[in-house]
């Protein structure tokens, strides 16, 4: 069995999020997990070794990680008369690093060669596909800046006090 399947079966079982964490952890299937992060989803994305996670972060239900796309297989499958040089385009691969302080909303897709910074929110359905700046918030498709990290929290304290 893949490694990859064998390792989202085994997590599948687990309830608790941080249990799937320090599994996570002790069979190296990610770049890295960080301290006091939880993993919700119960799949193991593929590439998960190019992607890494620091501490306190919180992703919420099915946020998916793209490492990779598959347009060279396409590529690759046209039907191109006019070359005959049996040239093929590769995989493109790349990671994924998301700093310390991060909560990602559920439905979000991150993808490839992007680093999300310290002390970021990233809303809900957003589309992440560029490098995302410490101290702020960022919702939509794509992801654009909203407002900074501390006007969120200073917004959230005012919320939680009336």
């Amino acid at each position: 069995m893949n490694k990859r399947l064998w390792h989202s079966f085994r997590i599948s079982l687990m309830l608790d999020s941080k249990k799937r964490v320090k599994y996570l952890k002790k069979h190296k299937v990610f770049g890295h997990i960080g301290e006091k992060s939880i993993w919700r989803d119960r799949l193991v994305p593929l590439y998960a070794d190019r992607i890494y996670i620091g501490d306190n972060v919180r992703c919420g239900s099915n946020v998916l990680f793209v490492t990779h796309d598959v347009i060279h297989s396409m590529l690759n499958n046209m039907e191109n008369s006019d070359s005959n040089d049996n040239f093929q385009y590769k995989e493109k691969i790349g990671s994924i690093h998301i700093d310390n302080n991060v909560f990602i909303g559920s439905n979000t897709t991150i993808l490839y060669d992007v680093h999300i910074g310290s002390n970021v929110i990233v809303g809900a359905g957003s589309l992440v596909n560029k490098d995302l700046q410490s101290d702020s918030v960022y919702a939509g498709v794509p992801a654009k800046r909203i407002m900074s990290f501390s006007d969120f929290c200073e917004k959230r304290r005012h919320q939680e006090n009336n």
